[in-house]
């Protein structure tokens, strides 16, 4: 590690390193990865969330580069004549005969942006290809979609720099700071060409430390004893391995996201970051100043809507007294921790029978998983409950008159002469259509291949059936949720809201934002230590269980011991009362300031002081 970085990732001053900061005031910054404009994965809500702190603070000398997908580019990006050098370099590029696009992403902050067609090149993907073989070692196979898109669009992101090169005022330096190994094709060749740009590469999860904790209960305990390359070989991702291992050394300055990610770094990539560069939310965005505990009881509201269509017809129970937990994220069963949350949901189900609590937990599981349709029975009751909640409206009105024209006359009516058969017989018939015999189905779509779905697999065999007398209820959603969703009807940033606590007990977790999306809504939230956020937590809040944050121990920790930790947890929130959740929820809320870009994006700062420093 330089000198000039202290063991946990802090860059001394600029000013200790002989270095004055005048240069990063004049330089232009051009971030490149491959979800600008196009989301794919966690990238995109780094990468958005973060440009308006990037905008105000660059201004005109910062502009994104990503590919342009005319699937998915036209509905983020507004293109717009080009100026000033990066457009200067963008008019070279189209006059040679390549695609590139330049304009705006329509997010806040309006960046400009550079968008390259990696199809424009397919012509030369085999001399591309070829170039990176002869030069580097990196040999591909002879067809793969996704790496040949990749492999062209770094192929054009070099020609980018070159022409930006060329177009640039002499004494103005350039930073090219690239994200992920989709983005970082194009580091060998800059390097090798001793282009005069200062490049800066964060891995925001090693690609082999994902497939390897997939298949590993112990990890972390052997990731110093890995083969790197013989385990890239063995899942078939040799090409994207070197990639990677080519970018992060080849980069002036090597950034990842937290100390977990760097201690794979290390072993994985054969090298050890320069500066740790935890991310963060644009935290103006959620802000609700005192709003939020109203807007808590509005989205629970609507919350409460769902669980009555899809529990009441069955059974009901008290929805003052229920409380409503969840996970999500993309699919990936025991990195994200969904078997150890499902077997915490059993163990918490029978320790709450035991103990004769007085309370209802209904646990919501939301990821992404193909399916055919919506459950045809989920959309029936919601059917019938709409049809009822319009039946009881119309009572209500009638009766509201008809009571006021009684009492206006001075006269007490009975009950029964208010309503009109009519009504009373329809509101009969949509009783008798509502109450079923079966028991509320545990996942709300049809799945293409449920037998062997891994979450309803382990639900069923936790007997997570929702019983009557089972305190706790399972509903498992296999889609994002989304204001056109049919069951909910709502944002996923207001689901969130409407929620009382959520559960990412993950395991292979480069950062996680779905416990920061949580907190900075005021909802509390679990992750643990194997995950970025839990080490970033643990790191810099030593009160954070105050806060709402807990931090679950998976880390040198059994399957067995990490499930009874999380049990405890879960089953201390549920016996709260009211009062204590509201004023943790006020905690969680007011810590969640020191996750905004505008604190943390000082790390990105100090990654590119280094990049100059060392190419100056």
């Amino acid at each position: 590690m330089p000198d000039h970085v202290d063991p946990s990732g802090k860059i001394n001053p600029p000013s200790e390193l002989g270095y004055t900061g005048a240069e990063l005031d004049n330089a232009l910054l051009c971030e490149v990865a491959w979800e600008v404009c196009q989301q794919v994965g966690g990238i995109y809500t780094v990468i958005r969330s973060k440009t308006p702190c990037m905008v105000k603070a660059w201004g005109n000398r910062y502009c994104l580069v990503g590919p342009y997908n005319p699937q998915a580019s036209p509905a983020e990006f507004e293109e717009s004549t080009p100026a000033g050098p990066i457009g200067n370099a963008v008019k070279l590029l189209q006059k040679a005969g390549f695609e590139v696009h330049y304009g705006h992403w329509l997010i806040t902050g309006r960046p400009r942006v550079v968008l390259l067609n990696p199809k424009s090149v397919y012509y030369r993907l085999h001399e591309i290809k070829y170039l990176l073989w002869e030069h580097h070692g990196i040999s591909f196979p002879s067809y793969d979609p996704l790496v040949d898109e990749i492999v062209a669009f770094g192929f054009l992101v070099n020609e980018f720099f070159r022409a930006l090169v060329s177009q640039r005022d002499s004494n103005q330096p350039i930073i090219g700071h690239f994200h992920e190994w989709m983005a970082g094709t194009a580091i060998p060749e800059l390097r090798r060409d001793k282009m005069p740009v200062s490049i800066v590469f964060t891995t925001h999860a090693t690609l082999l430390g994902r497939y390897l904790a997939m298949n590993d209960p112990w990890f972390y305990d052997h990731v110093p004893f890995i083969n790197w390359h013989a385990d890239a070989k063995r899942f078939n991702v040799e090409a994207q391995v070197l990639i990677e291992r080519a970018a992060a050394h080849g980069a002036h300055v090597l950034t990842t996201v937290s100390e977990i990610t760097g201690y794979e770094c290390k072993h994985l990539l054969g090298r050890k970051p320069d500066v740790l560069t935890p991310n963060g939310l644009n935290i103006e965005r959620f802000v609700a100043l005192h709003e939020f505990q109203n807007l808590h009881r509005i989205y629970k509201a609507k919350i409460n809507e769902f669980v009555m269509g899809h529990f009441f017809p069955s059974y009901s129970f008290d929805l003052d007294k229920t409380l409503y937990f969840f996970i999500s994220g993309r699919y990936e069963y025991g990195n994200k921790g969904f078997n150890l949350a499902i077997e915490s949901l059993a163990r918490l189900n029978w320790r709450m029978k035991q103990m004769r609590l007085n309370r209802t937990v209904v646990f919501f599981i939301v990821t992404k998983r193909p399916f055919r349709s919506i459950n045809p029975e989920v959309l029936r009751t919601r059917a019938l409950m709409a049809e009822l909640r319009e039946n009881c409206r119309s009572i209500q009105n009638q009766v509201g008159e008809r009571l006021f024209v009684s009492a206006a006359m001075g006269q007490w009516p009975r009950l029964d002469d208010l309503v009109d058969d009519y009504w009373r017989l329809r509101l009969r018939r949509n009783l008798h259509a509502w109450k079923t015999n079966r028991l509320p189905t545990i996942v709300t779509h049809d799945l293409v291949d449920d037998a062997k779905d891994e979450v309803l697999n382990q639900l069923r065999t936790c007997n997570l059936f929702n019983r009557p007398e089972d305190p706790v209820k399972v509903v498992y959603h296999p889609d994002f949720i989304t204001s056109s969703d049919p069951l909910f009807g709502m944002d996923y940033d207001h689901f969130i809201r409407g929620c009382h606590m959520g559960i990412f007990p993950s395991y292979y977790e480069p950062w996680g934002y779905a416990p920061l999306e949580a907190i900075v809504m005021g909802i509390p939230a679990i992750t643990s230590d194997t995950s970025g956020f839990g080490t970033y937590v643990l790191e810099h809040m030593p009160d954070h269980k105050e806060h709402g944050i807990v931090v679950l121990k998976r880390r040198n920790a059994t399957f067995d011991t990490s499930a009874n930790e999380l049990t405890d947890e879960m089953l201390g929130f549920v016996q709260m009362e009211r009062r204590d959740r509201i004023a943790m929820r006020n905690r969680t809320e007011s810590s969640s300031e020191q996750f905004d870009w505008q604190n943390l994006s000082q790390y990105y700062r100090q990654a590119h002081e280094m990049g100059l420093q060392r190419t100056i």
